[in-house]
């Protein structure tokens, strides 16, 4: 019997319906199985630079494009003001930073945010390799 007292937890997608899902969730979500498998068979411990070619020969296996070492121009009001070289973007549209180091620390966030600003994406994956599990960041700008 109901209690008019008792309050009942509601999913809210269950009272709304599903949730839409940003557009480019499908995307990272492929990306990131990419990254479990390379951390699965790798673990922790390696470089960046053996993460990164592990990672390419999974996206690869999975027909899912990428560039690597992306040479972006930095400009400051109209002015060339240097350029940086991004590990990776998927499709045109996720920029994928990879670190392997003990913590991901504020300068590592602010740094993809600044290559998000720098291209005009809008999605960039942070992983990092270190851990016992890998590290999974979303930002959305």
């Amino acid at each position: 019997m109901s209690d008019d007292r008792s309050i009942r937890k509601l999913n809210p997608e269950a009272f709304y319906g599903k949730k839409k899902k940003h557009e480019f969730d499908l995307l990272s979500e492929r990306i990131i199985g990419a990254a479990i498998q390379v951390h699965r068979e790798l673990g922790p411990g390696f470089l960046e630079s053996i993460y990164e070619e592990a990672l390419k020969v999974e996206l690869s296996k999975s027909q899912i494009k990428y560039e690597t070492q992306k040479e972006i121009k930095i400009r400051y009001r109209d002015v060339d003001a240097g350029s940086h070289r991004l590990d990776m973007i998927v499709e045109n549209q996720i920029i994928v930073e990879l670190k392997a180091t003990k913590d991901l620390v504020d300068v590592h966030y602010a740094q993809l945010r600044s290559y998000l600003k720098a291209t005009g994406l809008k999605v960039g994956l942070l992983l990092n390799f270190a851990k016992p599990t890998v590290e999974i960041k979303r930002i959305v700008n």
